[in-house]
């Protein structure tokens, strides 16, 4: 009777694959034959004529030589040959009744071969898996770019901050990914988002940010239930990364007021983001398709008297009475760059000097005017009373929606005042 092969004692290996998060057990089979291929290769100069079937259940495998029968006498090569007196009295797979030119299929016992076969294999697999381990990882974070992270800091150099996540996982934030007025300490957990992830030289680079304009709609989507469910789309971010930000939004209930949603009661829904972002300032401002009105809420708080638009060049004048322009411009011009990057437009400018002492703002003549038909002339950027005075008759029926009759009856509420 022959003798019982003992398994291989790759007990530890095979566990450490089923530990091993992300790899399928196909992929897990592949590796663990490929591993003992190559092994083989390297002892018997091809693995060819060989069968390796894995049972990674029992944390074993079968090694099967496929060997050529051929007369005694004329093995010209023992890896691929066997004597026909040889198979005949195989102790593990005897086989009395093969024939010169037939196959003989001979069982390897690959623990016969020694401490350094054996060992051989462990490095061969424990390469492969580090290998798959790297693939994993990287597969895994590609997918979750631009997504919310939380990590450990685990080490402060001066160029970037090593954080580990709760697989221990390296995530890399860069001192330019970082708020200025942030301050590490090992052991503290912060939020970030995944930047970008690279597999240079098989090695997973996972970089994070909390400057990045994601960081920010991401903390959006965490603390307002409304954003998180699409019912609140984010439209536009805009930020200087520790100074200022703007944030569009719309909604798609009207019963929903998208703004009084993002900043909570009280503003306790925004002041949970101001603090991760470091008492960064943020305005949330309503979504419009129209640019003239959009760069009117963009340049708030400052009250905009008109707007000259090319739409075509995405250029923008803005004209305001003399107060007005300093916080249009905001300190050190935080105000203004915020709202080119929120509308897209390149937006100039100008003090409107001639007609600013007596010019008024729209809004006053409510008590005449429908408040729709005010906030319709505003759309068109015309916000002051020579504002509407200045544009042409047929540009405020065309692009107001209004009848003659309405337009023509604005325009003497207007005049009227500027005579008296």
């Amino acid at each position: 009777m022959a003798k019982k092969q003992e398994p291989i004692g790759l007990v530890d290996s095979f566990s450490e694959f089923k530990e091993l998060k992300n790899i399928d057990k196909t992929t897990m089979i592949s590796v663990l034959e490929e591993s003992f291929r190559s092994v083989l290769s390297k002892m018997f100069g091809s693995d060819e004529n060989f069968d390796v079937i894995m049972n990674p259940d029992k944390g074993d495998c079968e090694i099967y030589q496929n060997l050529t029968v051929v007369p005694d006498g004329e093995v010209s090569d023992p890896n691929k040959q066997i004597s026909i007196s040889d198979a005949h009295n195989d102790a593990d797979n005897p086989d009395p009744d093969c024939e010169v030119g037939e196959d003989h299929i001979k069982k390897i016992d690959f623990a016969k071969f020694g401490r350094r076969a054996i060992l051989n294999l462990r490095q061969t697999l424990a390469s492969k898996i580090l290998d798959l381990q790297k693939d994993a990882i990287y597969t895994k974070f590609k997918e979750m770019e631009g997504e919310l992270i939380t990590g450990e800091v685990y080490q402060t150099w001066k160029r970037e901050v090593l954080l580990l996540d709760e697989d221990k996982n390296e995530l890399i934030l860069p001192r330019d990914q970082q708020i200025p007025s942030d301050n590490y300490r090992k052991g503290e957990t912060i939020r970030a988002v995944i930047e970008s992830v690279d597999n240079k030289n098989n090695n997973p680079k996972i970089i994070v940010s909390r400057t990045s304009d994601n960081f920010l709609r991401r903390l959006f989507e965490l603390e307002v239930p409304e954003v998180h469910d699409g019912l609140i789309p984010i439209r536009a971010v805009a930020r200087i990364p520790g100074e200022r930000a703007k944030i569009a939004v719309e909604s798609y209930d009207d019963r929903i007021d998208p703004v009084g949603a993002c900043v909570g009661v009280k503003g306790a829904r925004i002041h949970g983001i101001v603090r991760e972002l470091r008492n960064e300032n943020i305005d949330v401002i309503p979504w419009t398709n129209n640019p003239q009105l959009l760069i009117q809420r963009a340049l708030s708080p400052a009250r905009i008297s008109s707007i000259r638009l090319n739409e075509e060049e995405k250029h923008a004048e803005v004209f305001l009475r003399p107060e007005e322009v300093s916080l249009a411009i905001g300190k050190g011009g935080l105000n203004i760059k915020l709202a080119m990057k929120l509308t897209g437009y390149q937006i100039d400018v100008y003090r409107d000097l001639e007609e600013a002492e007596d010019d008024i703002y729209i809004d006053e003549f409510r008590d005449e005017i429908e408040p729709w038909i005010i906030e319709a002339l505003k759309d068109l950027g015309c916000a002051t009373a020579r504002a509407v005075l200045n544009t042409p008759r047929e540009l405020l029926i065309e692009k107001a929606d209004l009848e003659e009759s309405t337009v023509d009856e604005i325009l003497r509420i207007l005049k009227a005042e500027f005579e008296d």
